[in-house]
């Protein structure tokens, strides 16, 4: 029997249906799963590497895996990776340069992974506020996946243990998100505060670190109007 021509050849399968949302094409060849494998080991510079080349590459923005294993990076030890992993996941929630979205598919990973983050993850995420201030926007847009980050933060500020500079990043990122759950623990710290320093106005030798902390003061106010403007 006489079979047409066919074109037997078979059908590359889709990597990326991108519709509307970004574009960029990224070949899922070995170097990137080595790229991932380095970014996850011990060895500093080796991750410093694979999270420039793979933030570089836009990778983050196209696929779940990377933006989930970046997610896992948001605490690491070197400042300069913690750094680069908060841009680039903070910006998959930003229109690209041609104002298309990330991929649903990322964007979904992402926020269910930061969903699960808690203080560990909070707390060095302020850390890095710290070290590189320009952070602050990309900071407040993983915080806004966080439904308990408004409690986490409210320990953060509340504890004498913590450094006055993360404690003050705290404070402004309870106003900047608006977690309005944390009213009540701003209103009492604040109270706390207040009257501690009209005591020490009173008080000769008031130790240094009680007096240090009352120059939390303007950040709980200022987060405080923050939280009850409309």
């Amino acid at each position: 029997m006489e079979i047409d021509e066919i074109d037997l050849k078979p059908a590359q399968p889709t990597l990326f249906d991108l519709g509307d949302s970004s574009g960029g094409v990224l070949e899922l060849f070995p170097g990137i799963w080595h790229l991932l494998e380095l970014m996850i080991g011990q060895d500093s510079q080796a991750r410093k590497q694979a999270v420039s080349r793979l933030a570089n590459m836009g990778a983050v923005r196209l696929l779940p895996l990377v933006a989930y294993l970046f997610a896992t990076r948001i605490s690491d030890s070197d400042y300069e990776i913690r750094s680069v992993v908060i841009t680039c996941l903070g910006e998959v929630f930003l229109p690209d340069e041609q104002g298309h979205p990330a991929p649903e598919a990322v964007r979904q990973c992402l926020t269910n992974q930061l969903s699960e983050i808690r203080t560990r993850q909070i707390y060095a995420m302020l850390q890095g506020l710290s070290v590189y201030p320009g952070l602050e926007q990309n900071v407040s847009r993983l915080l806004n996946s966080c439904p308990f980050a408004g409690n986490q933060m409210s320990d953060i500020l509340a504890s004498r243990k913590v450094p006055l500079d993360i404690r003050r990043h705290a404070a402004r990122m309870i106003g900047l998100v608006g977690y309005l759950e944390a009213i009540p623990a701003l209103e009492r710290l604040l109270a706390r505060l207040e009257a501690r320093a009209h005591g020490q106005q009173s008080m000769a030798f008031a130790p240094v670190e009680l007096a240090d902390e009352v120059e939390l003061i303007p950040d709980i106010r200022v987060a405080l109007t923050f939280l009850s403007s409309p």
